[in-house]
């Protein structure tokens, strides 16, 4: 079982941005689908958002248009840049990938968006 590393995460006050990153241990992973879900307490994991093999990419409807996901040229890792946060973004967010034999998921990265 492969388990990803996401980094980036912390704590940034309201507007501002953070960008996190998602990789395999020594980069073993080449992926077709990347995606990012977050998890708050008692609430269930929410999409944010994926990208896909064609580098399009989908969006969970809180987004609105603030987070962006890409990918190294490679696909060895993607990225959630994150913008105009608010504090109802603070949450644990999690990293997935897929290269078609099997998915791997991150332990997650504490963002909070606090003054």
């Amino acid at each position: 079982q492969v388990q990803l590393v996401e980094s980036g995460g912390g704590l940034v006050q309201p507007g501002g941005s953070l960008r996190l990153s998602c990789s395999a241990p020594e980069n073993i992973i080449t992926f077709y689908t990347g995606g990012w879900y977050r998890q708050t307490p008692g609430r269930q994991r929410e999409l944010v958002g994926s990208i896909f093999s064609d580098d399009t990419t989908e969006y969970g409807d809180f987004v609105k248009g603030r987070f962006t996901i890409s990918t190294d040229n490679a696909r060895k890792t993607h990225y959630l840049q994150m913008s105009s946060l608010k504090p109802e973004d603070t949450a644990v967010y999690y990293c997935s990938m897929n290269n078609g034999q099997y998915s791997a998921w991150g332990q997650g990265t504490q963002v909070t968006v606090s003054s």
